[in-house]
């Protein structure tokens, strides 16, 4: 826990996998919450700050997330698909593996926008970073 926050489901699988009893485990865990040493809230906040300086778009993180045991409600409070920050996000992406210009042909618009689509982005964000209109 000292090198980065967990969720609470995270935890709960590790302790599993070392054999530790059930019972125990929920204790334990119950108490790191009440004493704020373990916070799902918190974690979510610094995985997609993390997971966003890395390039990676609003599915993908919320898919790791959902992996890492955190609910869809709780998800949609830090997550908002239709937030305009995204496609800044996407348009920095797309520049900064592929350059400024955009593509001319339909091969290349393809690939880029397969790898957008890769890193997590909607195809409403890919649709608007990939149209010259919109820059």
């Amino acid at each position: 826990m000292a090198r980065r926050e967990h969720s609470k489901t995270e935890l709960q699988r590790k302790l599993d996998a070392r054999g530790y009893e059930a019972q125990a485990v929920r204790t334990v865990l119950d108490q790191l919450e009440a004493e704020q040493l373990q916070n799902d809230e918190r974690f979510i906040e610094a995985f997609v700050h993390h997971r966003t300086d890395k390039g990676y778009g609003p599915c993908r993180i919320a898919q790791e997330l959902r992996q890492r045991g955190i609910s869809d409600n709780l998800l949609a409070t830090y997550i908002d698909l239709n937030e305009p920050a995204w496609h800044e996000r996407a348009a920095v992406v797309r520049q900064k593996r592929f350059g400024s210009e955009l593509p001319s042909d339909y091969r290349e618009r393809a690939r880029q926008s397969r790898f957008l689509q890769y890193r997590g982005f909607t195809s409403e964000q890919i649709r608007h970073v990939m149209n010259p209109a919109c820059h």
